[in-house]
């Protein structure tokens, strides 16, 4: 598991348009359903993976999503059943550009999470990111629909960008603003 400073950096780097700190996702509940997941997995072979992952973590870091690929593949190997590191590994997938790729694991660690947790919530969002870039506005709006009712701010926030409602309001309030900071002649 990565430590709560990783996260935010992975997060920063992985979703440079959110806002920075939107990590709040790992609080003590989501932590707690988290290691209930994890619960079900051999010990020594749930540290390796999550030590592998921190590797892959930090690869991604420093630059290098080729060895972060690797490392995230390695903890695949261990513990095929763990949607953590198809999330990861997914995350570095698309940082190389392999959007099917991405979207095979993000649906791969969709399925083994039910869509719950703290990987679950992560995969929703990086697959509406994926297909809202894709021109796949509906389905975006779905799965930002069911992390932001798990609690993601950010889903949240994508809801609201993604509504033409707010939009429009958007636009009205800037234009009356405008028209304050500068009246008519």
């Amino acid at each position: 598991m990565s430590t709560q400073n990783d996260a935010a950096v992975l997060h920063a780097l992985f979703n440079p348009n959110a806002p920075f700190g939107d990590i709040s996702e790992r609080n003590e509940e989501n932590l707690q359903e988290e290691a209930n997941q994890d619960c079900k997995f051999p010990a020594d072979l749930l540290e390796e993976a999550r030590n592998l992952e921190l590797l892959g973590v930090q690869s991604a870091e420093s630059g290098d999503p080729n060895t972060a690929v690797e490392r995230f593949s390695k903890a695949i190997e261990l513990l095929p059943d763990r949607a953590s590191a198809y999330n990861n590994r997914a995350q570095a997938l698309r940082l190389q550009g392999d959007i099917t790729g991405a979207l095979e694991d993000l649906n791969r660690a969709l399925e083994l999470s039910g869509g719950k947790g703290v990987a679950g919530r992560q995969a929703l969002v990086q697959r509406g990111l994926i297909l809202r870039l894709k021109g796949n506005e509906e389905a975006a709006k779905n799965d930002f629909l069911l992390a932001a009712n798990q609690g993601s701010e950010f889903a949240k926030q994508q809801l609201v960008v993604l509504n033409p409602y707010a939009a429009l309001c958007n636009r009205m309030l800037r234009d009356m603003i405008q028209k304050l900071c500068v009246p008519d002649p």
